[in-house]
Order: structure tokens, then C-alpha cells, then sequence
């Protein structure tokens, strides 16, 4: 069983539309491979695939590297991914789930000035993103999380570009769709999925993301953040 590290959070007829995405999804990365698998969503909201067949073993090793996959086993050294469940000016809180979560402080956020809370702004991270974070101890041998170095290059590559408006609580065909209805196509490069229900909008040079967001928001009940170079 592959528990992945994206999370089903909405409800209704958005829950079944998200499930359907990712019965899509995961059937699009395992469907050549030689194997049976079955889609649930667990009591944390966190979606796992039960895999059989003799392709097994590729097939959770081609999940875990599409979607990042939960553990309850994490080791000092290791590289492991949550999602941003909630924060404060001291730092971030990561759902890890098991009914765990991680804390990352501030200071081992590694993005730069400012408490947490601006550095969620700056860089645009809304609630339910996946974030890559290391563990380590202390020298009393406590656990002590970062976010990881590959994490901290990816949100930098971010604010050197062109801009982008992350948006949560919607799939990727939904954000399309929206930025489509709002006649805003030809304003955009791409939307880049960052998890299920979060997404980032690539803007064209000369589109200016908080005027994307003031255009597209009124469609989408959902938190958008934008990313200014």
C-alpha cells in the first residue's frame, strides 16, 4: 500500500470530482505496468492505493515519485513530505499523517527574512500544500525538522520567474477551466499541478498576478496566493 502525500479535503460533488481526477491520475502513472490496485481515501483524508501483481514493487515506486508518499518510519538523515496544515509566525506544521504531524521552525525554513507568516505569503504557499522537509536531532537527540533543500530551490525558482497565483480546493482541469471563463487563456503559460487540490497558474511575462487573482477569484471558493518576482 502506497499512502500518497496529497489530500482530499473538499466535499460533495467537489469530493467525487476530485476522486475521479485521481483514479485518472494514478491509473495514467500504473496503468501499463502488470498490476491490480484499488483507490481509498482514509479517515485523515490522505488517498491510499492497495497494489498487487508482479509490477508491484514499480508501481508504488512510480506513485511515490508522482505524489511523495507518507511514512510513519522517519529516520535522522532522511528527506520525507507533509502537507502545510497550519502556521504561525514561529513556524509551519505539517500533516505527515497517522495522526502525526511535523513542526518546522522559522529559523530551519530556510527562504530568506521575515517570521513564517510572511515567508507563507512571499512565497505563496497555500493551506494543504506538499512540502519536503528533512529530520535530524539535536544533540540530545530530539527531532528536529527542516524543510528541505530541494523544497527551499523549488519556492526560489519560484520568485525568479514570471509570477504565479497558487490556488487550493481545485483541480487542475477546474483552474483551467476558470482562468478560461474569466477570459484570462491567453494571460497564462501553463497551470502546474503542485497536488490534487493545489495548483500554481504560470503567468506570460507581463501578466501581473494580483490582477490574475482579483479577475479569477470571484470563480473559485478557494485561498489564492500570488507570487511576485
Amino acid at each position: 500500500m502506497v499512502v500518497l502525500a496529497t489530500k482530499l479535503y473538499v466535499k460533495g460533488e467537489a469530493r467525487e470530482r476530485a476522486l475521479d481526477s485521481l483514479r485518472s491520475q494514478v491509473d495514467n502513472t500504473i496503468g501499463e505496468l502488470d498490476v491490480e490496485s484499488s483507490l481509498g481515501i482514509r479517515d485523515d483524508d490522505f488517498p491510499s492505493v492497495t497494489i498487487s501483481g508482479p509490477d508491484a514493487t514499480a508501481a508504488r515506486n512510480a506513485l511515490a515519485e508522482e505524489w511523495g508518499e507518507l511514512t510513519p518510519h522517519r529516520e535522522a538523515g532522511g528527506t520525507y513530505v507533509g502537507t502545510l496544515a497550519r502556521w504561525d509566525d514561529d513556524g509551519f506544521t505539517l500533516d505527515v499523517g497517522f495522526g502525526e504531524t511535523v513542526r518546522v521552525p522559522a529559523e530551519n525554513l530556510g527562504l530568506g527574512p521575515g517570521d513564517a507568516t510572511q515567508i507563507r505569503q512571499r512565497f505563496g504557499l497555500v493551506q494543504h500544500l506538499p512540502l519536503r522537509y528533512t529530520i535530524a536531532e539535536d544533540e540530545e537527540g530530539n527531532e528536529m525538522a527542516s524543510l528541505a533543500e530541494v523544497e527551499q530551490d523549488r519556492l526560489y525558482e519560484w520568485t525568479r520567474g514570471t509570477g504565479r497565483l497558487n490556488v487550493n480546493s481545485a483541480t487542475r482541469a477546474e483552474v483551467r477551466a476558470t482562468v478560461n471563463r474569466a477570459g484570462h487563456a491567453q494571460d497564462i503559460v501553463t497551470v502546474e499541478r503542485l497536488g490534487l487540490l493545489e495548483q500554481s497558474v504560470v503567468c506570460k511575462e507581463g501578466t501581473d498576478p494580483p490582477g490574475l487573482l482579483s479577475a479569477v477569484g470571484e470563480y473559485l471558493p478557494a485561498e489564492l496566493l500570488c507570487v511576485v518576482p
